[in-house]
Parts: C-alpha cells; sequence; structure tokens
C-alpha cells in the first residue's frame, strides 16, 4: 500500500477485509448472496469511509465517521447473525469479531477527536 493508505485504522479496515474474503470458499451456496454479500459491502462501505474522512477537513470528518460507526456496528450484527445460523462457525467469528472490536475502538477514538475540539 502506498504512503495514503498509511492509516492504522485504514489498515486494520484492509485486513478485515482480506479475512473476511478468505472465509468465502466456506460459505454455504444458499447464504453467499445475502447476508454474506451484505455483509462484504458493508466493509467495503467502512473503508470508503474511513478513506473519505482521512481526506477531509476536521470538521467535515464527523458525519462521515458517524455513518461510518452505524455501518460498522450493523457488520456486527450481521457477523453474529452468521455465527448464530451456522454460516460461520465460532472460530471464524472470533477473529472477524476481534477484528470489528478493534476498529471499532479506532473509530471511536477518532470520532472523539473531531467532537471534542
Amino acid at each position: 500500500m502506498t504512503e495514503e493508505f498509511d492509516i492504522p485504522i485504514f489498515k486494520k479496515s484492509y485486513d478485515l477485509y482480506k479475512m473476511f474474503y478468505a472465509f468465502r470458499t466456506t460459505v454455504p451456496k444458499q447464504d453467499k448472496y445475502t447476508i454474506w454479500q451484505k455483509s462484504d459491502g458493508l466493509i467495503l462501505e467502512i473503508l470508503e469511509g474511513i478513506l473519505s474522512a482521512s481526506y477531509k477537513q476536521k470538521f467535515e470528518k464527523t458525519p462521515i465517521l458517524e455513518k461510518t460507526s452505524l455501518k460498522l456496528n450493523i457488520l456486527r450484527i450481521l457477523i453474529r447473525l452468521m455465527k448464530d445460523t451456522k454460516v460461520i462457525d465460532t472460530k471464524k467469528y472470533s477473529l472477524l469479531e476481534e477484528s470489528i472490536d478493534e476498529i471499532g475502538r479506532m473509530l471511536g477514538g477518532w470520532l472523539r477527536s473531531t467532537v471534542n475540539r
């Protein structure tokens, strides 16, 4: 990746997508075009939101980061739903959830830094 993508939260989100993508071959066909596809799209939208916010002025970042945070929370619910419906196993769920939690903490800190100043 080039310097413009040298943002820790972007790297973490990028890695989340790579991990998620690697799991796609284990997903049952009936789930591939429903919950899996929706989750895949959300991760890409989260990446887009993070990158977009990184190019904005501080006061312009807040709405983008809030929208990205909402998408991350929706992704968290969909990943849990995939575990509960056995689309993914518990090990994959744990790996994904750990990564999502870390991105959430980073995003929350970034959002707080734009609101409090």
